[in-house]
């Protein structure tokens, strides 16, 4: 459920028309649905109150400072994968103590930061990281919380750039290792083990995957606890999917029921790590139309804007503002990009004119996360929409914005 819909044959976002918002702000433009996000944010947390969890909103899938603060504000917890994502959390007000730190790569600093200011947890992805965290924990005279990322090799279909719980990917340690590592490492002062966690791809449709992950997990649970290890947690990733065309979904609550399942008879905590599931459909990207030609819709919106399309294949409906009946002229809508790969849908059943907006729907998440200065295009701007008023949540980059960290050698 969205708060995107047609009124009086015209779009809103929640009590606002999306007309107004392009006319003030122009295109390309981000605009975010508050009551969307929190009705999500919301689903996750009410069915994971009986399993003592916590949801932690993936930052990579919309990080935007405001959007931060919002769901900071009603309870969520964070999941970073950069430093980048630590200083944007801490930038936006949160407690450390509500982030959990991810990724296969985290370098001596970030590692060194992150303990700094008393995160919740690193999730370890190799035996390699978890020496660094290690010696840096002991150098610094503190205790490193971990959680042992580990690798169920379950294969949940999707894009392959986004499976990640297959034995083949560079996410996560194999069980028969994990249990390896904490025999070895168990008796390390500076070390802290009190979750394990796992994340097996993004854009899931198949619940049976979260099914077998999770009784794995929980059996992984039971064996580190028989040697002492006392795991508190299991973090179980993200990765449900949502639909961008006409794909079949399972709704939040249908996950919570396999996990109710599962977990139901374990003490420990379950987490989860969210972040398409809550941002892809309270966000849309507002396109408009330059020319017309042939079959193709040019506009002024691009791959650098919404790289999904040309990386992915990825599907996003295109809407006019105004509501039409079911067109049957197809059209590839395109943006003026320099790339034959530079569309933002194949065959869109859409009829529009020049100079007419459109919008691009399920823009959520990994939109302007992913955006880019290609060609030397400015970045869009981002809106917030609560109810009937509509605020400016990230500035349009200007031209100058594009090299005022470049340096002129010839001066």
């Amino acid at each position: 459920m969205d708060h995107f819909n047609f009124k009086q044959g015209e779009l809103f976002c929640e009590d606002v028309p999306i007309k107004n918002i392009a006319e003030k702000f122009g295109t390309p433009a981000y605009v975010y649905s508050k009551a969307t996000l929190l009705r999500h944010l919301d689903v996750y947390q009410k069915s994971l109150e009986s399993l003592n969890g916590i949801v932690c909103f993936s930052v990579k899938a919309l990080s935007n400072l405001s959007i931060l603060k919002l769901l900071d504000e009603h309870g969520s917890g964070f999941d970073i994968v950069s430093g980048g994502e630590l200083h944007r959390c801490i930038k936006a007000g949160i407690d450390p103590k509500k982030i959990i730190f991810s990724g296969v790569g985290k370098s001596a600093d970030e590692i060194a930061l992150a303990l700094k200011v008393g995160i919740l947890s690193f999730n370890v992805e190799s035996e390699s990281e978890l020496k660094r965290i290690y010696q840096i924990s002991k150098n610094m005279n503190l205790k490193a919380p971990i959680g042992l990322r580990v690798n169920p090799d379950v294969d949940a279909g999707g894009h392959e750039y986004i499976k990640t719980g297959k034995k083949e990917n560079k996410f996560g340690i194999s069980f028969e290792k994990a249990l390896d590592i904490a025999k070895e490492y168990s008796n390390k002062p500076e070390l802290n083990f009190l979750a394990i966690t796992c994340h097996i791809g993004s854009q899931i449709l198949d619940l049976k995957s979260f099914k077998n992950a999770a009784e794995q997990m929980l059996d992984l649970a039971n064996r580190l606890d028989q040697i002492g290890l006392e795991i508190k947690i299991i973090d179980m990733g993200g990765g449900l999917g949502v639909r961008y065309i006409d794909e079949e979904t399972s709704a939040p609550a249908e996950l919570m029921e396999i996990y109710q399942d599962v977990f139901s008879g374990t003490n420990k905590r379950i987490f989860l790590e969210p972040g398409r599931s809550i941002a892809a459909n309270a966000g849309i990207l507002l396109a408009k139309v330059e020319y017309l030609k042939n079959n193709f819709l040019i506009t002024d919106t691009a791959m650098n804007d919404l790289l999904r399309p040309a990386l992915y294949k990825a599907n996003h409906q295109v809407v006019p503002l105004l509501e039409q009946n079911i067109s049957h002229n197809k059209v590839d809508v395109v943006g003026p990009v320099c790339e034959s790969g530079d569309y933002l849908a194949k065959e869109a059943e859409v009829e529009i004119k020049e100079d007419e907006f459109l919008a691009i729907r399920t823009a959520g998440a990994y939109g302007f996360v992913m955006s880019s200065n290609y060609n030397s295009r400015p970045r869009a701007c981002e809106i917030l929409v609560e109810g009937n008023d509509f605020r400016l949540i990230r500035q349009r980059e200007s031209h100058d914005d594009l090299f005022k960290h470049e340096i002129d050698l010839l001066k």
